[in-house]
């Protein structure tokens, strides 16, 4: 069964293991909970990654954290959990895009 990525009303949580929780940590300075808020604040933007999406759905996210730092994150959902594959603080375009979206 193939999920839509962009629905994650139905999400209960988020998937994380030993070897994904602090890998956005040691490589961005990103901490988990940082991503997780994201999640949470708006605006939120999503959209469906199709180049990188042919096994499982694949999505960026655009969003704030509380702190407003400004982020770009590839997930996926599993079962009814957010699985998130990697993050970082948005580029100049995201940014541009996040900023001037309507």
């Amino acid at each position: 069964m193939k999920f839509d990525c962009l629905d994650i009303a139905a999400c209960v949580g988020f998937d994380w293991d030993k070897g994904n929780i602090y890998k956005n940590e040691n490589k961005h300075g990103i901490k988990w909970q940082d991503i997780e808020e994201i999640f949470f604040n708006d605006p939120l933007l999503l959209l469906e990654d199709i180049k990188h999406s042919s096994d499982e759905c694949r999505c960026f996210a655009l969003g704030k954290t509380d702190e407003a730092l400004k982020l770009f994150v590839v997930f996926t959902k599993r079962e009814r959990k957010i699985r998130v594959i990697s993050a970082r603080m948005m580029n100049k375009k995201e940014m541009m895009y996040y900023e001037n979206y309507q």
